[in-house]
């Protein structure tokens, strides 16, 4: 954060201009959820990135915050299709306007990220970015097909995460050598650092959802158990699993125990059979990814940054 600050100032500068509209109820809706205290951590790495290669002119600061439009309206209907009523320790917008209203205001945030790009003039920014928002896309409704299937498994799992998380995690990495002009190397390489530690990322969310409180995590504990999300710590306790709690797991995915108690059931059986801790330990492989596809670029403030990025998004999980 402190390595970015000025250029997050002017990305700011450019979220808040492009989210105003005529249409009052567009500026509010978007306004409650971009002021609500994400950490920005995508935009960030753009930035980052740019200045891992020394890049000093000003075009990462636009797709910073085209990179931050796609993360929220990704999240807006992320929220719907949930039926969240809490973001960040916030009641969602959904919840406020309703979901005709998020929907929409979502699709003005994307069609914003695309004006952003195109504004910026570089074919190969906007191929990366638009592949990665149709690729989210994939990821959100394989999830959802995913939902309340016990039998999905980690591969599936994985394919998920990646293509519904890590894959925009990658692309804000990857925009930053195509803007310095960095070469198709450190493309590579920082696609690699991106994709790896966005899969991390979502590892120990996934985790979170179970280990946490709402005041950390900043949602509900247990909404994924409730929703009947497949993520990796119930696909690991349910492989683990003798054949009584097996049937527990089946009846809480197919939505029949979804009680305080049931929840407090679920964490007893992840802890015994070391899901929870065996996830983070993939976090950690993960992680070790990323940092080491960092080994291409010298060491200094930036390189450094990028690590200790790594480093938080494992560290959450304590």
């Amino acid at each position: 954060m402190a390595l970015v600050a000025a250029d997050m100032n002017g990305v700011n500068a450019v979220i808040l201009e492009r989210m105003q509209s005529n249409v009052a109820l567009i500026p509010e809706l978007a306004g409650h959820l971009i002021a609500g205290g994400g950490k920005r951590m995508r935009p960030m790495l753009t930035l980052a990135c740019a200045s891992l290669l020394g890049y000093s002119g000003s075009r990462h600061q636009q797709l910073a915050a085209a990179v931050e439009f796609i993360h929220t309206a990704t999240l807006l209907h992320d929220d719907v299709v949930d039926g969240s009523g809490t973001r960040r320790g916030k009641r969602t917008a959904n919840l406020i306007w309703g979901n005709p209203a998020s929907v929409l205001v979502g699709d003005f945030l994307f069609s914003r990220a695309f004006e952003l790009m195109v504004e910026d003039g570089s074919l190969k920014v906007l191929k990366i970015l638009s592949h990665a928002s149709a690729v989210i896309a994939e990821g959100e409704v394989e999830q959802l097909t995913a939902q309340r299937r016990i039998e999905t498994g980690e591969e599936q799992y994985l394919e998920i995460i990646g293509a519904k998380t890590a894959a925009l995690f990658a692309a804000a990495c990857r925009i930053a050598p195509v803007v310095a002009e960095a070469g198709d190397e450190a493309e590579v390489a920082l696609e690699s650092y991106g994709r790896n530690l966005g899969i991390a990322f979502q590892l120990v969310d996934d985790v979170i959802d179970y280990a946490s409180d709402a005041i950390t995590m900043g949602k509900g504990v247990g909404d994924d158990f409730r929703d009947g999300k497949m993520t990796l710590p119930l696909i690991l306790a349910y492989a683990r699993g003798a054949s009584a709690e097996r049937k527990f797991w089946e009846a809480a995915v197919s939505g029949e125990r979804v009680s305080d108690e049931d929840l407090a059931q679920a964490i007893a059986l992840m802890r015994s059979s070391e899901a929870l801790s065996d996830t983070i330990d993939r976090a950690r492989h993960y992680g070790r990814r990323a940092i080491d596809a960092l080994g291409l670029f010298p060491a200094g403030k930036a390189k450094s940054a990028l690590t200790e990025a790594v480093e938080f998004a494992v560290a959450r999980a304590y």
